[in-house]
This record gives C-alpha cells, structure tokens and sequence, in this order.
C-alpha cells in the first residue's frame, strides 16, 4: 500500500517545509523487510530510526521512541506500522493498543487510491476496528485523516477520494503519486 514510502515522503516534507526535527520509529515487526526498508529511507532523508528489530511490543517500541526523541528535542515522531487487514483482530488489536499507550497527535490511514470504493470500506473497517478494540472504550482514538498513495493512478476512480472525506469527517492530508 506504501505506507512506509508515504511517511518518508511525509518526513521530507516536514524536515524541509515545515523545518521540523523529525525521527521515525519502526514498529513494523511483522512483515519481513519493514525496518530494513525504513532504515534505508530514514538514512536517505538523513533522520535517525528508531527500532528495535522484529521482536518485543510495537506499542512499547512506540512508547520508547517518544520517550526517546523528546529526551533528545525532536519535534516529530512517525511511527511506522504493520499493515492492517481490518479483518485481522489480533493486529487491529495491536494497533489499538498502540494508539492507547502513546496517545498520538495524529492518526493517519494510509490506502491505495487506486482500489476505489474498496478504499471506503477498508477506511470505514479501520476506523471501526479502532473502535471495537480501543482500550478504552470510554473514548475510543478514531482516525485524524486520510494520506492516499498511487493517486496518479485512479483515473475515473477519483471520486472514490471524496467519497472516503464524506464518509468519516476525515480530510486528505497527503496524496501520493509517483
């Protein structure tokens, strides 16, 4: 889907227009090649990697990256994570612990375009999987906004965009193409 892709992109552009003190943590331990593949963007954009490999908690990994940028004055921390097939419990439950534990400003779903309306229900299955499985049910983390990779190739599927904003509230902060 390019998730990691779309928070490198997303890291050049805060160190160089918004001239923020960006790191990235990996907390991608579940798919083969995710800290690898962000420790070669985080070395082309010049930013430190957190990470701890593919073993131990992605939510602790998390939790020790922000502890671990704020003690050294960064601004911003991505937190790179394993893709999640809304159908999958056990990692939406990870995800949702993860948004409990760390408490981000911000976050963001990350899909494919190109897929159509396959885009909303995948979105609209995210942000309820979040829901279902939030720790604390009280006030359950829903999603902040939307970053849409391969939008060059959506061709008479743009509305698909548009229809994904109507559908959660949510706006399109990035778009991705190339």
């Amino acid at each position: 889907m390019g998730k990691s892709t779309s928070l490198a992109k997303t890291a050049y552009y805060l160190k160089t227009k918004g001239n923020l003190k960006v790191m990235l943590a990996g907390c991608d331990n579940f798919r083969s090649g995710a800290i690898e593949q962000l420790a070669t963007h985080a070395a082309c954009l010049n930013v430190p990697l957190y990470e701890k490999g593919y073993k131990d908690d992605p939510a602790i990994i998390a939790k020790e990256a922000l502890l671990d940028a704020k003690n050294k004055h960064y601004d911003v921390v991505l937190i790179d994570t394993a893709g999640r097939m809304q159908g999958n419990e056990r990692l939406m439950r990870q995800l949702a612990k993860l948004v409990h534990v760390n408490s981000p400003d911000v976050v963001l779903f990350v899909g494919e375009a190109l897929v159509g309306n396959d885009a909303i229900d995948q979105l609209t299955k995210f942000n309820q999987s979040l829901i279902d499985f939030a720790v604390n049910v009280q006030d359950p983390r829903t999603i902040d906004g939307i970053i849409l990779t391969k939008f060059d190739t959506v061709d008479e599927k743009v509305g698909t965009a548009i229809n994904m904003v109507h559908s959660t509230g949510k706006p399109i902060v990035f778009v991705g193409v190339g």
